[in-house]
């Protein structure tokens, strides 16, 4: 029982905690490999409470919650948007937009768990494929991924404050 963790569906109240949790986790994750202004810059304009209210309540987004009892330790977003042409311009597909867990959760069962759920949601919209785009020096998260079967396919420029970084665009195909 220790180790149950429980999914739901965002709610637009929901964003208050989801713009806390997102900087928090984006911030221990990625503070030491970046400088410090790019990383307020990116915190501050990214997961502010009113930018996470507009994204919760989204028609094309899909947010979904992990707690462990009552403590948020991930969540994902998905997101019903154009595919970038690397993933394939005729192929249904769903991105996960991002995809975090606290870090005292990591490697618990947490990542697991989202993955499952993000992987339900897309076969339930009738998606072919999800895609992402994840860091190029984010070994571990890569490494994850690819346990769930993406492949990296292309890569785009993500831009991290004032700074432009690689991210792998990787992904995975739902049909059976």
């Amino acid at each position: 029982m220790f180790n149950t963790i429980t999914i739901r569906m965002a709610e637009p109240e929901d964003a208050a905690t989801i713009a806390y949790f997102s900087r928090k986790t984006f911030y221990e994750s990625f503070n030491q490999q970046n400088c410090k202004r790019d990383m307020e810059k990116f915190l501050k304009f990214q997961f502010s409470v009113k930018n996470l209210m507009a994204e919760v309540g989204r028609k094309h987004n899909t947010f979904l919650l992990a707690y462990r009892f009552h403590t948020l330790v991930g969540y994902a977003l998905m997101r019903e948007i154009k595919s970038p042409p690397e993933i394939g311009s005729t192929l249904r597909a769903m991105e996960i937009a991002r995809l975090y867990v606290d870090q005292p959760f990591k490697g618990t069962g947490v990542g697991n768990a989202i993955m499952k759920e993000c992987i339900a949601t897309a076969r339930l919209k009738d998606k072919e494929a999800l895609w992402l785009g994840v860091w190029h020096e984010n070994q571990k998260a890569i490494d994850f991924y690819t346990r769930w079967g993406f492949a990296k396919c292309g890569s785009k420029i993500f831009i991290l404050g004032d700074d432009p970084q690689i991210d792998w665009l990787m992904k995975k195909d739902l049909q059976y």
